[in-house]
C-alpha cells in the first residue's frame, strides 16, 4: 500500500505509527502538544527513534468526551499538519470522524484518514476519502458494549462499514481495519480482542492495532497511563505475532525495538528441536 510518497509491506512487517494529539484534553499526554514548537518537536523525537507514520488528531476520544464543532477540531489540526510538512517527510494519518475537517486535512496534505466511528459517524466521510483516494483506516466502535455473540458482532459490525466503504468509492486496496480496542468494548471484551486479532485479519484486510497505554492494559495492571509502557509492549508483540500491520502507539522507541526482536523471532529458520530418550 502506498501511503504519501512510501510504499508500504504489509505482508511481511508490523509499521510503528506515533501519535500526536494537538488536545489540551486527550488521557494520555493532553496538553503536551498543542502548542507548535512542542509539537514539531516532539515529531522530530518521533522520527528519529523510527517511527513510520504520523497520527495526527486534534479531538480527545477520552470516555466521555465532548465533540467539537468541526471548525474548532480543524483550527487544531490543519496548521500542525502544514508546519510538519513543511519540515519533515513522514506520512500523515489524519484521526478524525468528521467529514469536513478531513477535507481540511486532505487540502493540508493528509495521507490517510483514521476514522474511529468506522465511517458511521459522519454519512459524507466515505464519498470525501474515496473522491480523495486516499487511503484509510477504519475503526470498530459502537455507543455501547452491548453484544450478543462478541466476535461474530465485531465482525459484523466491520463487514457493515466495508459496505459503507465501497458504497462511497473506497477501493479495498486501501483500506485498513482497527479492532478498536477501548471503544464500546468492556475490559473482558478487550482481552478477548486481543487475543483474537489474527481472527479479523479473515475479512482479508491489514489491521491496524491502537492499544497503547489504554484502560485494558492500566486495569490490568493497575497503573496510570504514564506508566504503561511495558503493557502495551505486550501487546504489541502479540499484534506482531499475529499478523497485524501497524500499531499506533505514544512510546516510539520502545515499540520499535518490541517490534524488530519479535519479527527476528518470528523470521528464524531454525530447525525444531527433536525430543530425545533419556531414560530406556
Amino acid at each position: 500500500m502506498k501511503i504519501g510518497s512510501r510504499d508500504f509491506d504489509l505482508q511481511s512487517h508490523t509499521y510503528v505509527m506515533g501519535i500526536l494529539n494537538v488536545t489540551p484534553d486527550s488521557f494520555s499526554d493532553g496538553g503536551k502538544f498543542n502548542r507548535l514548537d512542542a509539537a514539531l518537536f516532539h515529531v522530530e523525537e518521533m522520527l528519529a527513534e523510527g517511527m513510520d507514520i504520523l497520527d495526527i488528531g486534534g479531538e480527545s476520544t477520552r470516555p466521555g468526551y465532548t465533540p467539537l464543532p468541526w471548525e474548532e477540531e480543524a483550527g487544531r489540526v490543519v496548521p500542525v499538519m502544514e508546519a510538519v510538512k513543511k519540515r519533515f517527510d513522514v506520512p500523515i494519518s489524519l484521526d478524525t470522524c468528521k467529514g469536513e475537517v478531513a477535507k481540511a486535512g486532505i487540502q493540508a496534505g493528509a495521507d490517510l484518514i483514521n476514522d474511529i466511528w468506522g465511517l458511521k459517524y459522519d454519512p459524507a466521510m466515505a464519498g470525501i476519502i474515496g473522491d480523495a483516494g486516499l487511503p484509510c483506516v477504519l475503526m470498530h466502535n459502537r455507543q455501547e458494549a452491548v453484544y450478543q455473540r462478541f466476535l461474530e458482532d465485531v465482525m459484523q459490525d466491520l463487514r457493515e462499514t466495508l459496505r459503507i466503504a465501497c458504497q462511497g468509492g473506497i477501493s479495498e486496496e486501501k483500506i485498513i481495519l482497527d479492532p478498536g480496542i477501548g471503544f464500546g468494548k468492556t475490559y473482558q471484551q478487550n482481552l478477548i480482542l486481543l487475543k483474537s486479532l489474527d481472527g479479523l485479519l479473515e475479512l482479508g484486510f491489514p489491521l491496524l492495532l491502537g492499544s497503547s497505554r489504554k484502560s485494558v492494559v492500566g486495569l490490568t495492571l493497575d497503573l496510570p497511563p504514564a506508566e504503561r509502557v511495558e503493557g502495551t509492549l505486550v501487546t504489541t508483540v502479540f499484534a506482531v505475532l499475529q499478523g497485524c500491520s501497524f500499531v499506533r502507539v505514544h512510546d516510539i522507541k520502545e515499540n520499535v525495538r518490541a517490534v524488530k526482536m519479535a519479527e527476528a523471532i518470528l523470521k528464524s529458520d531454525g530447525m525444531p528441536f527433536k525430543r530425545e530418550k533419556h531414560c530406556d
